[in-house]
């Protein structure tokens, strides 16, 4: 979320809850407060803000307040923002896979919930909740008894027992917190009430935000305690259990590590010239695919997109077009606003600071340290799932890798002990020793170990225990009759919707369920296309994270493509659709039906 007319100021005083007095060069003006909590930690004479002018005349304030700046941390204090955060995320393709519909403020029973989702096959509320109380990185909600928020929590376990599903979602409006709890020394009722909810059923989520004076957005998400006993598992007390050996144990393994790189390192095109834009570009790639399948995707992208600028300027289609076959489309699409963040905010030159790249847009703590230390030198850890095995193995840790709070710990761990003079090759050096020496399926290669010596798994035997991570979901599987109409010369193709699964892509046509070829015939005049020959194409599969399409496909000529009354179809010759139109990689058993290379 981007905001703009922001002003700086200087907080004087607040006469009530709905304004204050902020200096604004020079002279002392009257700024609505949006956040009507008590913020008396935030607020404080002296403290720098940031304000928002209005472009309504008619208003009897014509500033809001918007952020504020409390020592080094930069606090987002625009209430009515965590809404329109968590809908703009879930969109994005975060939380669930395949969202048909997002209507906020919808009501049930006596409550309004201020979002209501169906995804994934079910019916979904979702209460949002805005947090600005932090002290010693402790973030809590409310600061002010909210009998309201007591409520929709106790509505929230009604729905779950009708059969609904039910989050409260706790956006934190600042940035590196170590966990969310409720606050019970404000409002104990509220605090008994939430975890009577997660008991119930209630998923209860909190997330961090990016947060600078004129832009917001979700960023990684925050371990929730509920009680004492788990604050003290959170303190630093709780390091030895967390992490079996010490900053010094990793220490050791460093030069080691180093050394076994900078003769082991594979020739990967993204290494020969570490520039900023490469390294961001082949981060991106990489996840959730496998290097050799990337090399040539890599090529093809720095050739077409060779600039920061380029890619800011891309067409989509032609953007999608690149990246067909990547998946995960969101990626490129994020990249995409990233690159014109940096054209309007650094002059088209990529940021080399860890805390302004970790700003950009679809920039995770991972990719920033990636860039960071690939590209710039600078110090800081680059944890991906190869590092979190290879870390977890070493210090004997039998937390669950795929909790936020353990890759926080590690990455806490890790950076203490980055060297200065080789943080990109020791950083790339715990990746790569995942990648082929400890290794996550199959008995791990100990015996070509640079940190054997120093392996808590190893010494105790455990390799193949460890690291811990806890089983996702089963996928929802989903049967698709995917249909090849053509005419002779050209195909039937279509858009897929701006949002949800696959957003924005090109797709044959299809319907929901298996159809007979008798079914397939009817449907086809059903869309007054005559069926002149009906070939069945077989069956294939295609895994989505948290969706499984299962299809059948028919190939069918029919004598005209123009007839059909189906609004929305394409026809298009397969050599055009092969070079203008991204046809995504679930399609790809039936694509060589259609004449289209793969």
């Amino acid at each position: 979320m981007h905001y703009t007319n922001i002003r700086r100021g200087t907080f004087i005083d607040r006469p009530n809850r709905f304004i204050a007095h902020i200096n604004i060069k020079g002279s002392a003006e009257t700024v609505h407060v949006k956040n009507t909590g008590r913020c008396a930690e935030l607020l404080v004479p002296g403290a720098v803000v940031y304000v928002q002018e209005s472009d309504k005349p008619d208003r009897k304030t014509k500033w809001d307040l918007i952020a504020v700046k409390k020592g080094s941390r930069m606090v987002n204090m625009d209430s009515q923002i965590p809404n329109h955060l968590v809908k703009e995320w879930l969109e994005e393709g975060n939380l669930f896979k395949d969202i048909t519909r997002i209507r906020p403020e919808y009501t049930y029973g006596s409550s309004r919930f201020d979002l209501y989702v169906e995804a994934d096959g079910k019916k979904i509320f979702i209460e949002v909740k805005g947090v600005t109380l932090e002290e010693d990185g402790v973030v809590r909600f409310p600061d002010a008894p909210s009998d309201r928020a007591v409520k929709h929590v106790e509505e929230l376990k009604l729905a779950v027992k009708e059969g609904y599903e039910a989050y409260v979602f706790f956006v934190v409006q600042m940035k590196d917190v170590r966990y969310f709890t409720p606050n019970m020394d404000t409002h104990p009722a509220f605090g008994e009430a939430l975890m009577d909810a997660a008991r119930a059923g209630v998923h209860i989520l909190s997330y961090d935000c990016d947060v600078r004076k004129d832009d917001i957005h979700i960023a990684d998400e925050v371990p929730v305690v509920f009680d004492q006993f788990d604050q003290r598992a959170d303190n630093a007390a709780c390091a030895d259990e967390a992490v079996k050996r010490s900053d010094s144990d990793l220490a050791d393994v460093v030069e080691p590590v180093i050394a076994w790189y900078r003769e082991h390192k594979r020739d990967l095109p993204w290494r020969r010239e570490a520039d900023a834009y490469r390294v961001w570009v082949s981060e991106i790639m990489l996840q959730q695919t496998r290097v050799e399948a990337v090399k040539p995707y890599y090529e093809r992208f720095l050739r077409e997109l060779p600039t920061v600028k380029k890619l800011a300027e891309a067409q989509e289609d032609m953007l999608l077009k690149l990246w067909e076959g990547l998946g995960y489309y969101n990626r490129v699409r994020n990249m995409q606003k990233a690159a014109q963040q940096i054209m309007a905010d650094y002059n088209g030159e990529f940021p080399n600071t860890y805390e302004e790249i970790r700003l950009l847009k679809g920039i995770g703590n991972y990719t920033a340290g990636a860039i960071s230390a690939f590209a710039y030198g600078i110090p800081k850890p680059a944890v991906d799932g190869n590092v979190l095995r290879v870390i977890s193995r070493i210090t004997g840790s039998r937390e669950d890798i795929g909790k936020q709070s353990v890759r926080k710990k590690i990455e806490e761990l890790l950076e203490p002990v980055i060297p200065r003079d080789a943080a990109g090759d020791f950083n790339q050096g715990l990746i790569e020793l995942g990648a082929l020496v400890c290794v996550p399926n199959g008995e791990p290669k100990c015996g070509e170990c640079p940190a054997a010596g120093f392996c808590a798994a190893r010494e105790q035997g455990a390799a193949a225990e460890i690291p811990v991570k806890s089983k996702g979901k089963a996928r929802r599987i989903e049967d698709r009759t995917v249909f090849l109409f053509r005419d002779g010369r050209k195909l039937a193709i279509r858009k897929r919707p701006s949002k949800g699964l696959l957003a924005g892509l090109y797709e044959f046509p299809g319907v929901s369920g298996h159809l007979s070829l008798s079914e397939a015939a009817a449907y086809s005049k059903k869309i007054g296309l005559m069926p002149v020959r009906i070939k069945a194409l077989g069956e294939a599969k295609h895994i989505f994270s948290h969706i499984e399409w299962h299809m059948v496909g028919y190939e069918i000529l029919v004598d005209e493509l123009e007839r059909t009354n189906e609004k929305g179809f394409l026809f298009i010759s397969p050599e055009e659709i092969e070079k203008e139109y991204p046809i995504p990689s679930a399609y790809e058993s039936y694509t060589r039906y259609a004449g289209i290379r793969e």
